[in-house]
């Protein structure tokens, strides 16, 4: 799974959301590191619909405009679990094996970070 996918799952597992504050959000979630574009949004949302990871929650009206509200799918939901479950495992994987890496009186070899 590509990351703007996993992060654009991630962020509807809290609730469903419209595009812009699925954009915003994203952002969020990655400290700014994944900007989605609007086309490369509504791209993503067109597919993910399609596999059935997400689906239309609402349509509403503001200001004149039609805001769409997308949500996880119960499916979604099971792949952003099993993603989720495979990069904890491959983090915990690069983790350990820095750990043995690490040479007794040169420092801490992970600059504090911990699995």
């Amino acid at each position: 799974m590509r990351e703007p996918t996993f992060l654009i799952l991630t962020a509807l597992a809290a609730g469903a959301r419209h595009g812009y504050g699925l954009i915003q959000e994203v952002g969020a979630l990655s400290g700014g590191d994944v900007v989605l574009g609007a086309g490369t949004l509504y791209g993503a949302l067109d597919r993910l619909v399609e596999q059935d990871l997400i689906a239309v929650d609402r349509d509403e009206a503001v200001d004149g405009r039609l805001r769409r509200y997308y949500r996880l799918t119960d499916r979604g939901a099971g792949a952003l679990a099993a993603e989720a479950e495979r990069l904890q495992r491959n983090a915990s994987a690069a983790v350990a094996r820095l750990r043995h890496r690490a040479q007794p009186g040169a420092g801490p070899a992970l600059g504090g970070v911990t699995a």
